[in-house]
């Protein structure tokens, strides 16, 4: 049984930086599957980051060139370095595949942003 379990959110101000982390556990496809969703208050969940084929990375508009995701395939684990976030970043972050499916969401990590 896949499950995914975020961490690595808080409270940071405007023009910080987070790491987020996403261990993945009972995992049977490949790690480049993986991508990084985000969902604000009141706004649909969207893609921010993902793995796209061979080693490329494809990223959101609005996160491209601030975010940068990677991978650790030994200790099974999805990464999002987030730098110079700005109060629009602020969401609640999880990891899945891409296309999702919906029984791998786990329970997200809150990133709030302050200006």
């Amino acid at each position: 049984q896949v499950q995914l379990v975020e961490s690595g959110g808080g409270l940071v101000q405007a023009g910080g930086s987070l790491r987020l982390s996403c261990e993945i556990s009972g995992r049977r496809f490949s790690i480049n599957a993986m991508g990084w969703y985000r969902q604000a208050p009141g706004k649909e969940r969207e893609l921010v980051a993902r793995f796209s084929s061979g080693d490329t990375t494809n990223y959101a508009d609005s996160v491209k060139g601030r975010f940068t995701i990677s991978r650790d395939n030994a200790k099974n684990t999805v990464y999002l370095q987030m730098d110079n976030l700005k109060p629009e970043d602020t969401a609640a972050y999880y990891c899945n595949t891409v296309p999702f499916l919906i029984q791998y969401w786990g329970q997200g990590t809150q990133v709030t942003v302050s200006s």
